[in-house]
């Protein structure tokens, strides 16, 4: 997967990929998660050993490095984030679904647009 629009090489982008709607995007229902170094140009991501299937993916720019994804009052996102399809998150992450995308035989690469 490719992120771009990263407001900074700082810190890393962190990412973690769902395959079952209960569990995205929780920390503790990702399948495969990890974290690149953050470059303006963007990130390069490749996750490996996923079976064909749809899978949700969910990323944030973690540029203070705390490891977190930092919120304000009421859960205000403080860094930059996306998901799969770049499906919107509006008062919450978006559903499975929207984010959904499906892996073949071949594998894929998708674009992930940070907000």
């Amino acid at each position: 997967m490719v992120v771009t629009g990263a407001r900074s090489d700082r810190g890393t982008i962190e990412y973690g990929v769902y395959d079952r709607a209960d569990a995205f995007p929780s920390d503790e229902g990702s399948i495969a998660r990890g974290e690149v170094p953050a470059g303006r140009e963007g990130a390069r991501i490749t996750v490996t050993g996923l079976k064909p299937g749809r899978y949700a993916i969910a990323v944030f720019h973690d540029e203070n490095g705390n490891g977190a994804f930092d919120q304000g009052f009421l859960g205000i996102p403080l860094e930059d984030y996306g998901f799969s399809n770049d499906a919107p998150a509006f008062f919450g992450p978006p559903s499975f679904d929207d984010a959904a995308v499906t892996v073949g035989p071949a594998g894929t690469t998708i674009t992930i647009s940070l907000e």
